[in-house]
C-alpha cells in the first residue's frame, strides 16, 4: 500500500543547492504536501516552531550549525511537539560510529548519500508507519534506541521502561512517551 504523504510537511536541510534541489523533486514525486527548504542548519532552527513540520530531513555535514547538533537542539526545545519531530538524517558518511553518533543525537532513521528513490521511501515509510517511543531522560531526548524488541519472561520486570524503580518508591529512570 502506497503512503498517502499529501498532508506531510517536511522541513528538508541541505546546504548543497544541487542535492536540496534533487531531494526535493523526489519528496515532490511522492506527492509530499509542502516541502520547506533551507540551506542551514541554524536557518532552520530558527524557524522550526513555526514552521511545525511532521518529519526534518537534514544533512549531516553543513556549517556552522552541522546535522547532529541541529538534531539536539531539536530534541531540547521547549516545544513538546516539534522536539518529537521525527528526523531523517542525510550523510555520505555510512560508518557504524556515525551511525551511532547520529542515533546517539536523536535521529530516528539514517539515509547515506547517494539518495536512491526507494531508500528514502523506505525512511518515510518507517518514521510514519513505525514510529519509535520517545525518550525523555537526563542525558538523552529522542526516539528509543533500540530497534529490536526482545520479549522478557513473564517473571523478569523490564528495568529499561518507565516503571522502573516503582517497585521500591524511586522515580522512573526515564519517561517514554508516545505522545504528540
Amino acid at each position: 500500500m502506497a503512503l498517502d504523504l499529501s498532508h506531510i510537511k517536511i522541513m528538508l536541510v541541505e546546504d548543497d543547492t544541487s542535492m536540496r534541489m534533487m531531494i526535493k523533486q523526489l519528496l515532490f514525486a511522492f506527492e509530499v504536501g509542502q516541502v520547506d527548504e533551507y540551506a542551514s542548519a541554524t536557518d532552520a532552527l530558527s524557524e522550526i516552531i513555526g514552521v511545525q513540520p511532521d518529519i526534518v530531513i537534514s544533512d549531516w555535514m553543513m556549517e556552522p550549525m552541522d546535522g547532529l547538533t541541529f538534531a539536539r537542539q531539536i530534541r531540547i526545545l521547549k516545544d513538546k511537539v516539534v522536539r518529537k519531530t521525527p528526523i531523517i538524517m542525510l550523510t555520505g558518511h555510512t560508518e557504524r560510529r556515525r551511525v551511532e553518533q547520529a542515533r546517539d543525537s536523536g535521529v530516528n532513521e539514517y539515509l547515506a548519500k547517494p539518495v536512491s528513490t526507494n531508500s528514502m521511501y523506505a525512511r518515510l515509510q518507517a518514521v510514519l508507519e513505525r514510529p519509535r517511543p520517545f525518550i525523555d531522560a537526563k542525558t538523552y531526548h529522542g526516539p528509543d534506541r533500540r530497534r529490536k524488541q526482545i520479549p522478557l519472561p513473564d517473571d523478569r520486570p523490564d528495568r529499561r521502561n518507565a516503571g522502573a524503580g516503582k517497585e521500591s518508591g524511586d522515580k522512573p529512570i526515564f519517561e517514554i512517551s508516545n505522545e504528540d
